[in-house]
């Protein structure tokens, strides 16, 4: 047993589990890592899985059962040799402070023999996330010639209104819709009764003067071009949305740190800044 041999075991076993047990030192951890964000947000980094050290004594008996069918040797054969080669790990850690696991990196302790793992750079025990590298947000960086070109759209777009397309047409007014006649209804003619003729002299009514005739009133239509009215609201609203996206645009060019604190809380910038 040599610690290439053991450093082989422990990367094969990994792969397929989520704790490998050193007898009487502790155990190598495998966790799976979401994706996360780094270069303040623009890039995405895809998960992966870690690999630590748990210093903490541990039962399992996965390397005792790989070596065993592997080199086709009894089990208490093998776990004898495990525990053996790990004690013989264990004295040389806590006396030269370091241990070299090839490919997978390297089990150090402090002046206090507590003990960490540091993997390798290029360690990989993610069988499923082959083929995934990040991915940049940023597509193209604008030059200060491009950018203040984009101010002096942005004028003149705020200065000049927008035209109105020619398909664009006001909405016709409504046509007053005309009063039903109301047809009087035949008043019953009631016959006099005949009186006895009576002469009676009548005395000549006075001439009242006639009234003076009221002008007529022309019919003012009391209704206003609802059409035209909406459609100028419509082109107020979008040129204030298309201003707001233009200036939206600059500003996260600009000031991308102010963008950031609009997007994420202060714990997921620390996060983010940890990972850069």
């Amino acid at each position: 047993m040599d610690i290439d041999l053991l450093s082989k075991m422990v990367k094969e076993i990994i792969l397929d589990n989520d704790r490998v047990v050193l007898p009487g030192l502790g155990s190598f951890v495998a966790e799976l890592v979401p994706s996360t964000f780094s270069d303040k947000g623009y890039t995405i980094n895809p998960p992966y899985r870690r690999l630590y050290f748990r210093a903490k004594p541990d039962e399992g008996s996965e390397i005792a059962d790989f070596y065993s069918k592997s080199n086709k040797v009894d089990i208490a054969l093998a776990e004898k040799i495990i525990i053996d080669f790990v004690a013989e790990l264990k004295s040389i850690l806590h006396t030269k402070k370091t241990i070299v696991f090839p490919g997978l990196g390297r089990l150090r302790a402090t002046k206090e023999n507590n003990v960490f793992f540091i993997a390798d750079e290029y360690l990989d025990i993610y069988p499923a996330g082959f083929g995934l590298e990040p991915v940049s947000l940023k597509t193209h960086q604008e030059t200060s010639e491009e950018v203040s070109a984009a101010v002096v759209g942005l004028k003149s777009l705020l200065e000049d209104p927008l035209p109105v397309p020619e398909h664009v047409q006001a909405a016709p007014e409504p046509e007053p819709i005309p009063e039903p006649e109301l047809t009087p209804e035949p008043t019953p003619v009631i016959e006099p009764i005949p009186e006895p003729l009576v002469e009676i002299p009548v005395p000549e009514p006075a001439q009242e003067p006639e009234p003076a005739q009221e002008p007529a009133l022309e019919h003012v239509s009391q209704d206003k071009p609802k059409g035209r009215l909406l459609l100028k609201i419509v082109i107020v609203l979008t040129i204030i949305a298309l201003v707001s996206l233009v200036a939206f645009a600059i500003v996260g060019r600009l000031c991308p740190e102010w963008i950031d604190g609009l997007l994420y809380s202060p714990e997921e910038l620390r996060i983010l800044n940890y990972r850069l």
